[in-house]
Order: structure tokens, then C-alpha cells, then sequence
């Protein structure tokens, strides 16, 4: 099995891909991460069934409209959240497959009254979403939520999986990843060790915290499972100056063939060194050499107003430049896939002379 945990940086979300003989599940995908997601799929060869939302989230947008409509995949939350555009509705019991493997849904209201947990087959993990987070649990306080009910639901459906059983959660604020049953039977500040309901309650009666900042644009969206509203259609995000496939590293590329056929008009940056340019792989025809260690010195050589594509031996130190002409404020980049090695190898016109 294929398991990946994500991170969005701003909402401190956890997502969570899961995959098996060439299908997968995505837990939790926040909106703007989507082409990271998306770009994951395509790499591990995975085509995305459904995804899954733990809970009607107040803090960041859910990815699922927005990857239905580039993979055709299901949205599943739960049934009693009652939300639009949901494709598969879940309750207690449901059993959600991908591949050999299966998720079993548990239901774990308390947080907010559509918490799902979902276990895999072998009990070896499990993802809580709010539900139980590590070493806490998410706020009772809005969204029908209850700490009688979060309580009983912690007490009897996570922490009755077995004690060597991995829990997710979908959020981390410190940037700790994983915990286990064992630990948060004993350690969990707010559920473990011998607190009872009465504690918990007083505990969790007097947290008295602000709401999340993007909880009025949040919950309405996600009740529409993160279409825009008005229903409006999603807009490319796919640059349109070249044929680009975007890479999980965040790096556009454009391949060989296609820079061949469309790049007449890009400034093509070659970021090896001057050695390099001349040697035996040579150099694309009318590329300008800028090696990577000079590149931020030399941004004033170059046109911001057209298509650049960086250039290298292999793709790596070009990926690279890339990312730096994209932090500099340049709109339209493109990394070489492959390198001179890959252009080399397909045959494509050089040039050998100096610079």
C-alpha cells in the first residue's frame, strides 16, 4: 500500500493519500493544494476514487469539488452534515475501498455532529480528523458540537482499536505527524489516563477560544464541498503558453519535443557552467548562458514580460533556477524535463559554439 501524508502550511492540514493497485483515496485535500495533489496522483500512477472529508472543516476549504472535476473522483463526508454536491453520503459501518485495501467509517461526532473516522482494514492506522488530535481534540464549542458527545466518542470508538494502532490526525500545530492508541490512552492531557466525563467537560465548557479567522468563508464553502459559490466553473490553472506538466515538486516542466515546436519566442537560460556549455552535450540554439551560482545576480538581463525556460545537464540544478525566477517575480517559468541529456537522447538540434 501507498500511504503519503500532506501538508498545507497556512491551516496546518494534514492530508492524506492512500493507495493500492493503481487506485487511491485522498483524506482530507485542502483547495489550494490541489495541483500538489493532483500532480502526486500522476507521478505514483494512482487514478483517485474518492475523496473523504473527516468533518465540515472551519479553518481551511476542501479540495473535493475542485478534484471531482479534474479526476472525476467521489466526495464522500458524512450523511448527517446533509451538504451539497456530496456524491456519496456516509455513515457508521460504511466501508470505502480502494484497490485490495478498504477503509472501515466510524462515526465520531463531538467536534462537530459529522466526525468521521476512518480505519483501515487491519487496524494499523486510523485517521481522526479533529476528533482526537495529538495529544488534544478539536473544540466543542460551534457546529452542534458536544464534549459529552466527543467524549464517548473518542472513548469508544479510537481508543478501543488496538493499542499499537497509528492515529492521524488533521491537524498539527507543532508539526508533530503521528501518535498511537497507547500513547493517547496514557498521555492525551484531555481524554487519557483517568480523566472522566465531568473533567473533560469542565475542561473543554471553559476553553473559551476565538473562532477560526476563515470560519465565515470556510463552513459555507465546505458545505458546498468546496465549490466556488454561484456554482461558478473552475478556471485553468494550467499555464497557457506551453504545454506544461506541473511536477509534486511544484516545478512546471515542459518537454523536449514541445519546447522544439513552441519555443521560438521563449528566452531559453542555459544555468550550467560555461565549460558545459561548449562540452559534447552542447547547447540548445540560441540559449543564453547563465550559470545557476550567477543567475539572482543577473535577473536584470532578462525579460520578466516573456517565457522563460531553464536549462540544465539533467533537469535538477534548472528545477532549481526555476524556482528562483519564480520567487523573483517572473510569471511564466518552465524547467526542461530531462535536461540535454533527454534532448540528446531525442535527437533534437544542438549548437556547440562558445558564448
Amino acid at each position: 500500500m501507498i500511504f503519503r501524508q500532506l501538508f498545507d502550511p497556512v491551516s496546518s492540514t494534514y492530508t492524506y493519500l492512500l493507495g493500492d493497485s493503481g487506485e487511491a483515496l485522498l483524506i482530507d485535500p485542502v483547495y489550494e493544494q490541489v495541483p500538489r495533489d493532483q500532480a502526486l496522483l500522476q507521478e505514483l500512477g494512482l487514478w483517485l476514487l474518492t475523496t473523504l472529508d473527516t468533518h465540515v472543516h472551519a479553518d481551511h476549504v476542501t479540495g473535493a469539488w475542485r478534484l471531482r472535476q479534474r479526476c472525476g473522483s467521489q466526495i464522500a463526508l458524512a450523511a448527517a452534515v446533509d451538504a451539497e454536491g456530496v456524491t456519496r453520503p456516509l455513515r457508521h459501518g460504511d466501508r470505502i475501498d480502494f484497490g485490495t485495501r478498504h477503509l472501515n467509517v466510524r462515526a465520531t461526532p463531538g467536534h462537530t455532529s459529522g466526525c468521521l473516522t476512518y480505519v483501515l482494514d487491519d487496524e494499523s492506522m486510523a485517521f481522526t480528523g479533529d476528533s482526537l488530535l495529538i495529544r488534544g481534540c478539536g473544540r466543542t464549542d460551534f457546529q452542534e458540537g458536544s464534549p459529552q458527545q466527543l467524549f464517548a466518542s473518542v472513548h469508544e470508538q479510537i481508543l478501543t482499536l488496538p493499542a499499537h494502532c497509528l492515529l492521524y490526525p488533521a491537524h498539527d500545530y507543532r508539526g508533530i505527524t503521528v501518535t498511537s492508541v497507547a500513547e493517547e490512552r496514557r498521555f492525551n492531557p484531555r481524554l487519557g489516563g483517568d480523566v472522566d466525563i465531568g473533567d473533560f467537560t469542565g475542561h473543554m465548557n471553559n476553553l473559551n477560544l476565538p473562532h477560526p479567522k476563515l470560519m465565515a468563508v470556510a463552513v459555507p464553502a465546505n458545505l458546498r464541498c468546496g465549490q466556488p459559490e454561484g456554482g461558478a466553473a473552475l478556471a485553468t490553472e494550467t499555464p497557457d503558453w506551453a504545454p506544461l506538466t506541473l511536477r509534486f515538486s511544484g516545478v512546471w516542466e515542459i518537454e523536449p519535443m514541445a519546447l522544439l515546436e513552441h519555443g521560438a519566442t521563449f528566452q531559453i537560460v542555459d544555468v550550467r557552467e560555461a565549460p558545459e556549455f561548449i562540452d559534447r552535450l552542447g547547447h540548445l540554439p540560441g540559449a543564453k548562458l547563465v550559470p545557476l551560482s550567477q543567475l539572482t545576480g543577473r535577473l536584470d538581463e532578462l525579460d520578466r514580460e516573456r517565457p522563460v525556460v531553464a536549462v540544465c545537464r539533467s533537469g535538477v540544478r534548472s528545477a532549481q533556477a526555476s524556482v528562483l525566477l519564480t520567487k523573483a517575480g517572473f510569471g511564466q517559468v518552465a524547467n526542461l524535463a530531462g535536461g540535454m541529456l533527454r534532448w540528446r537522447t531525442e535527437g533534437l538540434p544542438v549548437a556547440l559554439d562558445a558564448v
